[in-house]
C-alpha cells in the first residue's frame, strides 16, 4: 500500500483492526477519555494502540489507567509508531494545526476535533496538506451520525412532515454564563477559537444542514451580554471576551426559513429545542444541554389530523453501535456512530462523515458575522 488511504481502507475491508494513536488522552476525565476512549472500544474495527500526553509521565499515568502500553510524551513519537494508522487529535483549539501537521507529515490519517482550525485559514491550511499527502480525514463534527439526526432525516426525506416551511433552534451553550470552571476558562477568550459560535451553535448548524440541507444567506449576529464570569474555584471574575448571544437566520434549500438563538449558560427553561414545522407535520428534537453532539437527543412528531407531538421510537437499524446507551454513554455515543460510519466509508467508498474539506466549508459557514456590544 503507498498511501494511508489504501492501507485504511484495506484494514476495513478485511476486518484487520486499524490501529489509533489519541493525542491528548488525560487520565483526569479529559474530552478524549470521556468520549474517544469507550467509542473506540464499542466499535469493532478499531484498537486502541497509543496515547501521548503533555508529559512522558503524564502518558505513562494515563496509559496505567486506560490500560494502554505504548504512551509517549510528545505527539512526534505517537505518530512515528508503526503501530498506529490513525491519529486522533484531541486538545484545545489553539494546538489543533501543528499536531495535525505533524501527524500528516509522517504520512498518517487524522481524526482532528472540531472545530479544525483556530480560524478560517488554518483550517483550509490543513486540508490543503491533507489533499497533498492523499490521507483520509475525519473532523468531529460527530452530530450527523446521531442515531436520532439520522432517522430525522430520512422522516424528512420521506415526506413525514410534508413541505418543510420553517426550522427553529434554541440552544444554551453550558459555558459562556455567569460562572466557569478552572479547566473551561479559555473558551471566554475569543482568540482561542473555542467560543458560542464555533462549538455548541455550529455543531447544531451542522447537524441541521445534515437533515435538512444548508442554509443559504446565513445571517448570523454575535452579541456580548457578559463581560466576565466568575470562576468557580477561585470565585474571582475572569474576563469574557467571546459573545455570549448568537442569533441567525438563513433559507434552507427551497426555501423555508431557519432560525437561531444560542445563549451562554444555561436555562430554567429550554436548553435545546429543534422544531421542524411543515405542510402535513412537525418533528421536535430536545435535549438537557445545548450540545446535540454530546447529549441524548429526545424526537417527538405529529402530522395529519394529530393536534399533539407524540414520542417517536428510533428503529434499532439506525442503532449502529449497540455497546453504548445514548443517556449514560452520552459524550460518547455520536462520536462512536462517527467511527462507525468512518469504517462504512472506508469499505464502500462512500463519505457520509466530515473529512477536512467539509470542516473548511463549516468553517467558511460560519465566518461571516456581525458583532454587536
Amino acid at each position: 500500500m503507498n498511501t494511508s488511504e489504501s492501507l485504511l481502507a484495506e484494514l476495513a475491508r478485511s476486518e484487520k483492526p486499524i490501529g489509533v494513536g489519541i493525542i491528548g488522552l488525560g487520565a483526569h476525565g479529559s474530552w478524549a477519555e470521556r468520549s474517544h476512549l469507550p467509542a473506540l472500544r464499542a466499535v469493532p474495527g478499531y484498537e486502541l494502540r497509543a496515547l501521548s500526553a503533555s508529559s512522558k509521565q503524564s502518558a505513562e499515568r494515563s496509559g496505567q489507567k486506560h490500560g494502554v502500553s505504548r504512551t509517549f510524551g510528545t505527539a512526534a513519537q505517537l505518530v512515528a509508531c508503526d503501530e498506529v494508522d490513525l491519529v486522533v487529535v484531541a486538545v484545545k483549539v489553539p494546538h489543533h494545526r501543528e499536531l495535525v501537521q505533524t501527524a500528516l507529515s509522517a504520512g498518517k490519517s487524522v481524526l482532528c476535533e472540531w472545530p479544525l482550525g483556530n480560524g478560517l485559514a488554518e483550517a483550509e491550511d490543513m486540508a490543503q496538506q491533507a489533499r497533498s499527502h492523499a490521507v483520509p480525514t475525519v473532523v468531529g463534527l460527530q452530530a450527523r451520525s446521531h442515531p436520532v439526526l439520522a432517522y430525522a432525516r430520512e422522516l424528512v426525506a420521506d415526506g413525514y412532515v410534508g413541505e418543510v416551511l420553517s426550522t427553529t433552534v434554541v440552544g444554551s451553550g453550558g459555558a459562556w454564563g455567569a460562572t466557569v470552571g478552572p479547566n473551561d476558562r479559555y473558551v471566554l477568550d475569543a482568540a482561542n477559537g473555542a467560543t458560542l459560535l464555533t462549538i455548541p451553535f455550529s455543531h447544531a448548524l451542522d447537524g441541521l444542514a445534515s437533515v435538512l440541507g444548508e442554509p443559504e444567506e446565513l445571517r448570523i449576529q454575535l452579541v456580548s451580554r457578559r463581560t466576565s464570569a466568575v470562576d468557580t474555584e477561585s470565585g474571582q471574575p475572569v474576563p469574557m471576551t467571546a459573545a455570549d448571544q448568537v442569533v441567525a437566520s438563513g433559507r434552507l434549500p427551497g426555501g423555508a426559513v431557519a432560525t437561531f438563538h444560542y445563549r451562554g449558560g444555561m436555562s430554567r427553561g429550554t436548553n435545546f429545542r429543534w422544531e421542524i414545522n411543515g405542510t402535513e407535520g412537525d418533528l421536535v428534537l430536545t435535549a438537557p444541554i445545548g450540545h446535540p453532539q454530546l447529549s441524548p437527543v429526545t424526537l417527538e412528531g405529529g402530522r395529519g389530523t394529530s393536534t399533539a407531538l407524540a414520542p417517536m421510537t428510533v428503529p434499532e437499524s439506525y442503532v449502529r453501535v449497540p455497546r453504548l446507551e445514548p443517556r449514560t454513554d452520552a459524550p460518547a455515543y455520536a462520536v462512536a456512530h462517527a467511527y462507525r460510519q468512518f469504517l462504512d466509508d472506508l469499505r464502500e467508498g462512500t463519505s457520509r462523515v466530515p473529512d477536512f474539506a467539509h470542516g473548511v466549508a463549516r468553517h467558511r459557514s460560519i465566518a461571516s458575522v456581525m458583532t454587536a456590544a
